[in-house]
């Protein structure tokens, strides 16, 4: 069934799922009620473990890993894969799940500014008007963070939006499957998390849920954004970052009861709204352009 649709619905499904997937990260994180080195390592560790698993079984079955590993290209890819990995966590512990979401929603605009530069894909007008807007609404969040005493934790989310759109942008550019790239890469976050919890130990009160998390979520949504790469533009892929935008804060609210402050859910309004009527606005676009061709 999957081989019979298009290349852009293949596209769609399988940046949908992992959009959806990637929304339950954070609640995860914070039910596993460990520390943040711990929380990285183990988590990074299991995707790693079920990336080498899955390796083995393509290996055994096929006799060959040839188009399943993406080559040189796959090191750039991995390392802003691993960066934003890292950057992402600690972000959680440093700032509100609020915060970190809506200031991944930059991602898409990143992924814009990078295709330009890098892939001779310029952007629309409706692009850099929407960008103006969201710069307003992120204003609104960091300002918001500064008074809070989260700069720190808004800072790193701003690194892992602008590292996912990188890795986005090379993925796009090779052309190339880069499911596995996006999977090895946590060994470089189970690196920097077992060197700075060797010296002490593990400490994870709940870690169920931890290994849940990257053993079957973080794998099934990284491979299936990284892969949709191979079907939809850059730009494209990265709204689907936005999933997790829309959904983790209600995920967070409902479970732990964290509300987000009056500065952030506007700034975050902001973000989707013009987000919304940027994708509305391409959407008719090229509906226009397909009837006049």
């Amino acid at each position: 069934m999957f081989a019979n649709l298009s290349d852009h619905r293949k596209g769609l499904l399988l940046t949908t799922l992992g959009g959806l997937a990637l929304s339950m990260d954070i609640p995860l994180i914070r039910l596993s009620s460990g520390e943040v080195w711990s929380v990285l390592s183990v988590r990074s560790l299991a995707t790693v473990v079920v990336a080498l698993a899955a390796l083995f079984v393509i290996r055994r079955v096929t006799g060959s890993l040839r188009g399943v590993l993406p080559g040189w290209l796959g090191l750039p890819v991995g390392f802003f894969y691993g960066l934003t990995t890292i950057s992402f966590l600690l972000a959680v512990y440093y700032t509100t799940a609020a915060n970190v979401v809506f200031i991944i929603a930059l991602n898409p605009m990143f992924t814009a500014l990078l295709s330009w530069i890098f892939l001779k894909e310029r952007p629309a007008v409706s692009t850099f008007i929407t960008m103006a807007v969201m710069i307003i609404g992120v204003g609104l969040i960091v300002g918001d963070g500064m008074e809070g005493g989260h700069l720190l934790g808004d800072t790193l989310s701003v690194v892992a939006s602008f590292s996912i759109a990188c890795a986005i942008t090379i993925s796009r550019a090779s052309r190339q499957d880069m499911g596995f790239a996006s999977l090895l890469a946590a060994v470089m976050p189970a690196i920097v998390g077992l060197y700075q919890v060797i010296p002490t130990g593990f400490s994870i009160e709940h870690p169920g849920w931890i290994l849940f998390d990257g053993a079957v979520l973080m794998p099934l949504s990284f491979w299936c954004l990284a892969t949709g790469t191979r079907f939809l533009s850059a730009p494209e892929v990265a709204m689907f970052y936005l999933l997790e935008t829309i959904l983790a804060p209600i995920w967070v609210w409902m479970i732990f009861a964290e509300a987000p402050t009056d500065m952030t859910l506007a700034g975050g309004a902001i973000l989707i709204v013009a987000l919304g009527a940027h994708s509305l606005w391409q959407a008719r676009a090229k509906t226009r352009a397909a009837m006049a061709g």
